[in-house]
Order: structure tokens, then sequence, then C-alpha cells
């Protein structure tokens, strides 16, 4: 569902969105009845709001390159900014990559200034819903971190794995860049699903089960976007010999 633009860019929402806006709306209200059950929801809401900005990061970068984008997704494992297109140059991939995780250590050092943790960081409990300001700006400060720190994951397509393939392509070709980030992102992936599994299991840590299913989804992204560079060029590569051909090779000559 398309909701509105910024700056040309179009916003929208999967429709599973809401779903997760009506398990975070029973979640607040199992806690505190109605009065939790909106500060649930409007924490769900703020928290993607970050999760537009960092996508915003990326997007404002990528059109100082040239880059046309086509739309912020939003969906419940996060958001997806849709490119036309990826530079191939290290340093442009790099910059572009680097914009999103640096928004969220940005928003995380402004929340910095005003919130305060009564008790100390380490006794703050972050488990339950957000029942005032306060808490919702700790909740912020928290996950804005966390969200920047995950983001840089060096698993293939996350913003950690396309800076990694980023590095490797100033050395090697791009396709080849893209099967190293890949693979390796896929031994981290499956290592955070065994991880996950392992602690939803026998550690009775059943969130970590949502940790397994995001892994799983990254895992076959990563997978998907390398056999689509493969194809294209593979289609490059052809033309090329195609036009050689064409241009360069000596019509048949028909007796």
């Amino acid at each position: 569902m398309n909701l509105f633009r910024i700056r040309g860019i179009q916003l929208a929402v999967h429709g599973s969105f809401f779903l997760l806006l009506a398990y975070y709306a029973w979640w607040g209200w199992a806690h505190n009845g109605a009065a939790g059950a909106a500060w649930s929801v409007a924490m769900v809401l703020a928290f993607f709001s970050c999760v537009v900005l960092h996508e915003l990061g990326h997007s404002f970068t990528a059109r100082r390159f040239g880059v046309s984008v086509r739309r912020i997704l939003l969906m419940p494992i996060g958001g997806m900014a849709e490119f036309d297109s990826i530079p191939r140059q290290p340093r442009s991939e790099l910059l572009i990559t680097l914009a999103g995780p640096a928004v969220n250590f940005i928003i995380a050092a402004l929340l910095a200034i005003f919130v305060r943790f009564p008790g100390g960081l380490w006794q703050w409990d972050p488990t339950g819903p957000p029942n005032n300001f306060g808490e919702l700006g700790r909740c912020l400060l928290f996950t804005n971190i966390v969200m920047g720190c995950f983001n840089l994951v060096p698993v293939f397509p996350m913003d950690g794995g396309r800076i990694l393939r980023a590095l490797l392509a100033i050395r090697l070709p791009y396709l080849d860049a893209t099967f190293w980030a890949m693979s390796i992102g896929k031994v981290l992936a499956l290592a955070a699903i065994i991880g996950s599994l392992y602690a939803a299991g026998f550690l009775q840590y059943e969130s970590y089960y949502v940790v397994a299913v995001l892994f799983t989804f990254i895992l076959i992204a990563g997978d998907a976007e390398y056999r689509h560079v493969k194809r294209s060029d593979a289609a490059k590569a052809h033309w090329a010999e195609t036009l050689r051909r064409l241009y360069h090779e000596p019509p048949l000559l028909h007796p």
C-alpha cells in the first residue's frame, strides 16, 4: 500500500505490516490494557520511522551518484529501498551503504543528549512495552544502536555484506566480489540460524525464532542477488560478443 512521497521517493507498506501492528497492540494490551496497547503501537511506529530515515540515508546518497530510487517498502522484518541499479564502483557502493547505519548512530547520539536511564543503563529492562515518553526514548536509543550495529554484520545483502563486497571489489572483479561476500554471508547466516534455534529451543528464548526466520530470508536474498549479478554479467558478455562478431568479423559469402 502506497502512503506518500518523500522528496519524490514513494513510501509504501506491505500488507503484513498491519499484522505486526496488531500483534504489538495485543502485546501492549496484555501488559497494561488500552494504555499499553497505545504505547506499544507508538513504539512500533517510532521504530519504523527510524527505519525510514535509515533507508532515506541510503536513498539520498544513491541519488548523488545518479541512482534512481523507485520506493521504500516497509515490511515486518524491516525496510528496503528499491534502486533501479546498484553502482559497481566500490567507492559509490561503500558510501551509499554506510549512509544507512550512519543515520541510526546519529539518531542515537541525538537521543543520548535528552534520554536518561534512572539507575543506570544496565538496570534498564527493555523487555516490556513503554508507558511514557521517557521509556519510549530509551527504547528508541537502544533500538537505533542495535539497528546500526546489526546492519553492519557482514551477511550479504545486509549493509555489512555490501560493505564487504565493495572492499573486495577494489581488488576483484565485481562478480567474484559478490560471490565471496555471498559465501561468507551464507556461512555467518547459517551460524546465526543454528544459534538462534538453539537459543529458542534449548534456552527457552522463543523470540529467537524470529531471528532465525530473519536470517533465513537474508540468506535466500543474498543467493538471489548473486544469481542476478551472474545473469546480468552473462547477458552483457553475450551482447559484447555479439557486437564484436557483428562489427569485426567479415560477412559470410554465399556462392
